[in-house]
């Protein structure tokens, strides 16, 4: 299943997504990710705190999701609200669109722990969404059952709220 996960910035959660679905290398999942508005590049502690927790960085890059009209992704998947709220391109048209929200651990001011601690937290619940969606092995051909099986993912693994911590 080829899935396109979309931040209207492509410089963070749209990019542990990418990262993180390719590393855990299953024949079922292919990641890319993309951005309404891309800034041009990836956040850098994005890249460090991927590297620590040993996932290849190498080739991430932010770009626009328009680079995908001349593929069908079988999942788009947003992870920021802003990016929920936008139009996708008409090319996306019969792909399964669903929301997996995730808060933006690039946007936090603290300590480097503190940091560490709020991207952990997001590339685990990445993580544990994307191994339990490689574990339902559901093909992208029945809508129904893979939006359903989203949804459950998404409830059992909720995103982290570290945006209420810092405040």
């Amino acid at each position: 299943m080829n899935i396109l996960f979309v931040c209207t910035h492509n410089r963070c959660r749209s990019i542990l997504c990418e990262a993180i679905a390719n590393h855990l290398n299953s024949p079922h999942l292919q990641g890319h990710s993309a951005g309404s508005q891309p800034v041009g590049e990836v956040h850098p502690l994005s890249l460090k705190f991927l590297a620590e927790k040993g996932i290849h960085t190498d080739g991430l890059h932010s770009k626009s999701w328009e680079q995908f009209s001349d593929q069908q992704p079988d999942l788009v998947i947003t992870v920021c609200d802003s990016a929920a709220g936008e139009s996708c391109p008409l090319w996306m048209g019969k792909s399964l669109k669903f929301h997996w929200g995730l808060a933006d651990p690039s946007k936090l001011e603290g300590s480097e722990d503190q940091l560490r601690s709020a991207f952990f937290a997001v590339i685990d619940c990445i993580q544990n969404r994307l191994k339990a969606l490689i574990e339902a092995n559901l093909q992208a051909d029945d809508p129904a059952a893979l939006k359903q099986t989203l949804t459950r993912i998404a409830q059992q693994f909720p995103a982290p709220d570290f945006e209420q911590e810092a405040r």
